[in-house]
C-alpha cells in the first residue's frame, strides 16, 4: 500500500527583518496577487496556507481592501488558511499577556474572513514556554506545530507536550522544518526522489502520513504544483501525494503511545535555538518592556476599575495593543534585523508606551476628583504596597517626614528687559496664562531704583486685571522711556519637591497623603555607602563593586569579546576580558533619610573591537553607577550608565550568591521555569546556558528584578556532576556586534540569516540599563512589582492644604494568586489570574461574584468570593457589576 504524503503549501512571512516592513509588503501583494486567482483557477493548487497570522491578510487588505470578500470566500471553502495567531511572536521576550492579546486579535480577524485554523502553529520560534500547552488548551487547541526547542529525547514525529499545569497537546515535530518541501521540482520523478531522501534521512522522526511543508521564508506561489503532484501520482505507488491543509493532516493523526515531553523546548539538539538573541539591542527590549508593564500592569488596570465602564477608551488601548503585537514578531523583538527594522520597532513601542502613560494619567486624576483628596497615592498593583513617591506640595519648607529635592519661592524675577518689550510678553501672560489673576507694576526702590517692577500674579485669584487697561498703561510707560529697563517678577504659591514615603496603599486603591514622620529607619547615605536598617551597601574603592550585608562583590563588571552575531555571542579564539576598572570615584547625591544615592564613576580601557581571532585596539570606557536605597525598602535599586565605543563584546554584572546554587528560577510567561547550570546543543550550536527571563531571575539567596536585561547565567561553577554549584550569577548588560548573521563561527556551526551588517547593534553612545536586587528571600513577583511598577501621584494644582492622609479606597481586591489582567472585554471587566507554585490556591475575590471563564471569553462556572486554583493554573474570570 501507497505510503500517504500531505503535502502543504504555504509561505513562511516575516513582516520585517533584512528588509523592512515596506518592501516586504510589496513582495506579500505580488504573493497575493498571484495566488488568489491561482487557488481560483486551479483545483489542484488545492489549498494554501499563510502562515498561521493574520497580519499577513491585514497588510494585504491595507492595500487590496476589494480582495476582502474573494479571502472570506477562499478560506470558507477550506482553500486558504488563515490565522489563529495575528503574528508569530517570540515566547521568551515578550509578556504571556502579550502572547494571549495576540491569539485572541488573531481569532477574532480570522473569523471575520472565513474562521481561523484550529491548530496552534508555532514554525519558528526560537523555544517554547512552558505554558504555550495550557494557554493553547485554553482556547480550545488540541495540537501544535513545532520546530526550534525539541530536546534529543524526543524521537518521534510527534508528542505529548505538557504544560506544569497538567494541560496537554499533541506536538507535531518538524524535524527538518518548516521547509522541507521548499524546493518543488518540475519533474514528479525529483519530487519523488526528494520524498524519499527525506524519509530515509529523518528515519523514525517522519510519522506517517508523511508531512511535506510546500514553503519557505517569503516563498512565491508555485504554479506547477498541481501538475508535478498528478504526474508523481501516476509515474510511481511507494507514495501517494496530496495537496491539503495543515488541520486535515492533523485530524487523524494518532495520539496512541506518543512520547512526552514537560515544560519549555530550549533544546538545540537537532536545530539551531540561536540563544544569543535575549542580549543583543537592549534598546528593544528594554522598550518592550517598558511598553508592556505600562499597558498591562498600570494603565488597563486603572481605567478598568477607576473609569467609568462607558468611558472605556477602547480605540486607544486597540492602537496601543497592535503595535505591542506586531512588535512580537520573533525577528521584530529578537532585534536580529537591519538597523531601519529595529528603529521602527523601537518606534511602536514608544508611541504605544505614551498612550499607555496617558491614558494611565486621566485615570490617576479621576481616582483623584472621585476621592475628594487634595493629593492621592494610587496603588495600580493587586497587593498593598508601602513605598516612595516624590511629591509637588504647597508651602516655604518640606514637610516632616519627606526629603526636600527642590525648592520654587514664592516671588521670582525671570526676566530683566525694556519697557518696549515689556509690553507684548507681559500682554501675552495676562491673555494665556488662566493663573494670572492680576498685574502690578512699582517704581523700583533700592537696588530696583530706576526701573519699573512688573509683578505677575500667577497664584490662581480671581482675575481683576482688564487687558484693555493694562494694555494702554504699558504703552503709556513704554513711549515714556522705551528702553527703561523692566525687571518682571512671578508670584505664586509656594512649592517643594520632595521625597516621601506613602504607607499601606491598598492593592488596586489609592490612599490620601499627609505629612508624618517617618514610621521606619531613615536612609544614610555617605561616600562609604549606604544603610536604612535592613540593607546595608559599602562601595569598594578599589574595583567599585559593593558588598551587601558584608558579602563583597556585587556589581562586578566583566567585559569580553564577541565574535558572534545577532543571533549568537561567540568568543574570539583568544579573548581579553576586563574586570578592573583603572580608575574608581565615588560621590554621595542623596544623603536621606527618604531616599539615599550614591554614584560610583568608574574609568576602565576595553579593547575596542573583536574579529574571530582576538580582541584589538583600546578604548577609554566611563561607567556610572548609581545605587539607590529607600526608607522601609529590602531592595537596593542599581542603574549603570555606559558611554560605549567599543564594539564586538559582551558586558556582564556578576553577583556572588551566599548560597551557591544548582539551579535558576526565572520568569517565564504565567509562572516560573527552573534551569539547571547546562543547555543541551548539537552538532550546529554549542549549548550556552545563558537563558531568558521575563522580570526577574532567583538563585541562591539572590532576586535581581530589572527592566529589559532578558539574559542570565549561573556561573563560577564548582565542583562536578551532581555536586556541582554555581557560586555567581550574571546579567549581560549589553553585547555589541555588528552583523545580522555571521559565518561560522565557534558557537554556531552554519549561518542563521543573510550577513548584512547591523552597526546599531554595536549600541554605540549612552546606554541606561537597570535592575534591582534582592537577599532577603521575599515573594520574586513582589519584589519586580515593588522595582518596576511604580507608585502613582495625583494632585490638584494649587491646592493649599493637604489632607490628614486618613482617607483610602480599593476599587478590586485580589488574593491568593497573581493578576496579570484587568481589562473590560465589551464593556464586561475581566481579571485574570495565575498561580506560580506547585499547590493548590484559594483565589479571593471579596464580595465579587461572576464566571470563571477561558481564554475565549467561554464560561465555565459561576463563583461567588473565591474559586481554588489549581498549580500553575491560569484562570479568567468575569465579573458582575451593577
Amino acid at each position: 500500500m501507497a505510503r500517504q504524503v500531505n503535502i502543504v503549501p504555504h509561505t513562511h512571512w516575516d513582516r520585517e527583518w533584512y528588509r523592512p516592513f515596506p518592501t516586504f509588503r510589496m513582495q506579500l501583494v505580488e504573493l497575493l496577487d498571484q495566488l488568489l486567482p491561482a487557488l481560483e483557477a486551479d483545483p489542484g493548487y488545492a489549498h494554501f496556507m499563510l502562515d498561521g497570522q493574520m497580519a499577513v491578510i491585514d497588510d494585504y487588505l491595507e492595500v487590496r481592501p476589494h480582495e476582502r470578500d474573494r479571502i472570506r470566500r477562499l478560506a470558507s471553502a477550506g482553500r486558504l488558511s488563515v490565522g489563529p495567531w495575528y503574528i508569530l511572536m517570540d515566547e521568551f521576550l515578550v509578556s504571556g499577556e502579550s502572547m494571549v492579546r495576540n491569539l485572541q486579535l488573531g481569532l477574532d480577524r480570522a473569523a471575520e474572513l472565513g474562521g481561523p485554523m484550529p491548530v496552534g502553529y508555532l514554525p519558528d520560534m526560537f523555544g517554547h514556554v512552558a505554558q504555550m500547552p495550557q494557554m493553547l488548551a485554553q482556547f480550545g487547541f488540541v495540537d501544535a506545530v513545532v520546530w526550534r526547542g525539541v530536546p534529543s529525547a524526543i524521537e518521534a514525529e510527534a508528542f505529548r507536550w505538557i504544560a506544569p499545569d497538567g494541560s496537554s497537546v499533541r506536538a507535531e515535530y518538524l524535524s527538518d522544518g518548516y521547509s522541507n518541501g521548499a524546493l518543488l521540482p518540475t519533474d514528479a520523478k525529483d519530487l519523488v526522489d526528494r520524498i524519499d531522501d527525506f524519509c530515509q534521512n529523518q528515519g523514525a522522526l517522519v510519522g506517517d502520513p508523511v508531512l511535506w511543508m510546500n514553503g519557505t521564508d517569503h516563498l512565491m506561489p508555485q504554479s506547477w504544483l498541481g501538475r508535478v503532484v498528478a504526474e508523481a501520482n501516476e509515474v510511481q505507488h511507494e507514495y501517494h501525494l496530496t495537496v491539503t491543509s495543515l488541520a486535515e493532516h492533523l485530524a487523524g493523526a494518532s495520539t496512541d503511545g506518543l512520547p512526552s515531553w514537560h515544560g519549555e523546548l530550549r533544546s538545540g539538539a537537532r536545530t539551531n535555538l540561536l540563544m544569543g538573541v535575549a542580549s543583543n539591542r537592549v534598546d528593544v527590549k528594554q522598550a518592550a518592556a517598558r511598553a508592556e508593564r505600562t499597558l498591562e500592569r498600570v494603565a488597563e488596570p486603572l481605567t478598568a476599575l477607576f473609569v467609568p465602564r462607558a468611558a472605556w477608551p477602547d480605540a486607544f488601548f486597540a492602537r496601543a495593543w497592535i503595535d505591542v503585537i506586531r512588535n512580537s514578531a520573533h525577528d521584530s523583538i529578537c532585534a536580529c534585523s537591519i538597523d531601519e527594522t529595529n528603529a521602527a520597532v523601537v518606534h511602536r513601542y514608544t508611541e504605544a508606551t505614551r498612550i499607555a502613560e496617558g491614558l494611565a494619567d486621566r485615570a490617576v486624576a479621576r481616582v483623584l476628583v472621585d476621592s475628594g483628596e487634595p493629593l492621592v497615592v494610587v496603588n495600580p498593583t493587586h497587593r498593598d504596597r508601602s513605598g516612595v513617591v516624590e511629591l509637588l506640595v504647597p508651602g516655604h519648607e518640606a514637610p516632616v517626614g519627606t526629603q526636600l529635592l527642590s525648592s520654587r519661592a514664592a516671588r521670582e524675577r525671570v526676566d530683566t528687559l525694556t519697557r518696549r518689550t515689556a509690553v507684548p510678553i507681559v500682554m501675552r501672560a495676562v491673555s494665556e496664562d488662566v493663573r494670572v489673576g492680576e498685574v502690578s507694576i512699582v517704581e523700583g526702590t533700592g537696588a530696583d531704583e530706576g526701573a519699573l517692577v512688573i509683578t505677575l500674579h500667577a497664584d490662581r485669584r480671581p482675575r481683576a486685571v482688564s487687558a484693555r487697561d493694562l494694555r494702554t498703561r504699558l504703552r503709556e510707560l513704554a513711549d515714556a522711556h522705551p528702553d527703561g529697563p523692566v525687571h518682571l517678577e512671578i508670584t505664586r504659591t509656594p512649592t517643594q519637591k520632595v521625597v516621601a514615603r506613602a504607607v499601606a496603599v491598598p492593592g488596586f486603591g489609592w490612599r490620601g497623603w499627609a505629612p508624618a514622620e517617618l514610621d521606619v529607619a531613615p536612609v544614610e547615605a555617605t561616600a562609604r555607602g549606604l544603610s536604612n536598617g535592613l540593607l546595608s551597601v559599602e562601595v569598594d574603592a578599589a574595583d567599585g563593586a559593593w558588598s551587601i550585608d558584608g558579602t563583597p562583590g556585587y556589581g562586578r563588571l566583566v567585559d569580553d569579546g564577541d565574535a558572534g552575531d545577532t543571533y549568537n555571542w561567540s568568543p574570539p579564539a583568544v579573548d581579553t576580558v576586563v574586570d578592573r576598572p583603572e580608575s574608581v570615584r565615588i560621590s554621595v547625591v542623596e544623603a536621606g533619610p527618604v531616599r539615599g544615592r550614591v554614584v560610583i564613576d568608574a574609568t576602565y580601557r576595553w579593547p575596542a573591537r573583536a574579529d574571530s581571532q582576538q580582541r584589538s585596539g583600546e578604548v577609554v570606557a566611563p561607567v556610572r553607577t548609581t545605587l539607590e536605597l529607600r526608607a522601609g525598602d529590602d531592595l537596593l535599586r542599581v542603574t549603570v550608565e555606559v558611554d560605549n565605543t567599543a564594539t564586538d563584546h559582551r558586558l556582564r554584572t556578576w553577583f556572588p550568591l551566599r548560597e551557591p546554587a544548582a539551579s535558576s528560577r526565572a520568569e517565564c510567561a504565567f509562572g516560573t521555569v527552573e534551569r539547571g547550570l547546562t543547555a543541551e546543543g548539537g552538532p550546529t550550536e554549542m549549548g550556552l546556558p545563558t537563558f531568558p527571563s521575563r522580570r526577574f531571575v532567583v538563585a541562591g539567596d539572590l532576586t535581581v528584578a530589572h527592566e529589559g536585561l532578558c539574559e542570565y547565567e549561573l556561573v563560577d561553577v564548582r565542583g562536578e556532576g551532581e555536586a556541582s554549584r554555581a557560586h555567581a550569577l550574571a546579567i549581560t548588560l549589553l553585547r555589541c556586534t555588528g552583523v545580522i548573521s555571521g559565518p561560522p563561527m565557534a558557537m554556531r556551526a552554519v549561518p542563521a540569516g543573510p550577513p548584512t551588517p547591523t552597526p546599531g547593534a554595536q549600541m554605540a553612545g549612552r546606554q541606561v540599563l537597570s535592575y534591582a536586587l534582592h537577599t532577603a528571600g521575599r515573594d520574586p513577583y513582589a519584589v519586580a512589582d515593588d522595582a518596576l511598577v511604580p507608585l502613582l501621584v495625583g494632585r490638584h494644582r494649587g491646592t493649599p492644604a493637604l489632607g490628614d492622609g486618613s482617607a483610602s479606597g480599593q476599587a478590586l481586591r485580589v488574593t491568593g494568586a497573581e493578576v496579570s489582567s484587568v481589562v473590560r472585554v465589551a464593556g464586561r471587566l475581566e481579571v485574570r489570574t495565575f498561580n506560580p507554585t506547585d499547590h493548590e490556591v484559594s483565589v479571593r475575590l471579596d464580595g465579587r461574584t461572576g464566571w470563571l471563564i477561558d481564554l475565549r471569553h467561554r464560561a465555565t462556572a459561576p463563583f461567588d468570593g473565591s474559586f481554588s486554583l489549581r498549580p500553575w493554573g491560569i484562570q479568567t474570570v468575569a465579573l458582575d457589576e451593577a
